[in-house]
């Protein structure tokens, strides 16, 4: 087991704010029909933000080792979450908006790397949620 401690320190409300084991901070609170003042994003936020910022991330590395001239790249995912507790995650539609004269074939390559092999936010996500995504260049 890695040794790396982060934090999570109350704020007051529902507030809190987080400190990775880099020593960086990110706030916390809850929505305020579930008691909070809805001032930061959710926990189960940052799942969704860490998942599309994973991929991104592997994405646009795989493309730059492809050599392939990427000029913008956004990451967008739609989720629905279970009704019951606990409220995980079913479904996630990433959406993967590029920019750049692209080879299609070598994007779809990334991508796919990026789901099943690179990305452990994904990979740690399919045991709940069925994940699907869509690819497009230059939209």
């Amino acid at each position: 087991m890695n040794d790396t401690l982060m934090t999570a320190t109350w704020a007051g409300g529902m507030r809190f704010v987080h400190r990775s084991a880099s020593g960086h901070a990110v706030v916390t609170d809850a929505p305020a029909d579930k008691g909070g003042g809805g001032t930061a994003a959710s926990p189960m936020e940052l799942v969704i933000l860490g998942l599309i910022g994973c991929t991104g991330v592997d994405v646009v590395s795989i493309l730059q080792k492809m050599r392939q001239p990427l000029e913008s790249c956004e990451v967008q995912a739609v989720s629905e979450r279970a009704e019951d507790h606990p409220r995980v995650y079913t479904r996630i539609r990433v959406t993967y908006l590029l920019r750049g004269d692209l080879d299609p074939q070598k994007v779809q390559r990334a991508v796919e790397l990026s789901e099943k092999t690179f990305c452990s936010v994904s990979a740690m996500l399919r045991g709940t949620a069925e994940i699907t995504s869509e690819v497009r260049i230059n939209p």
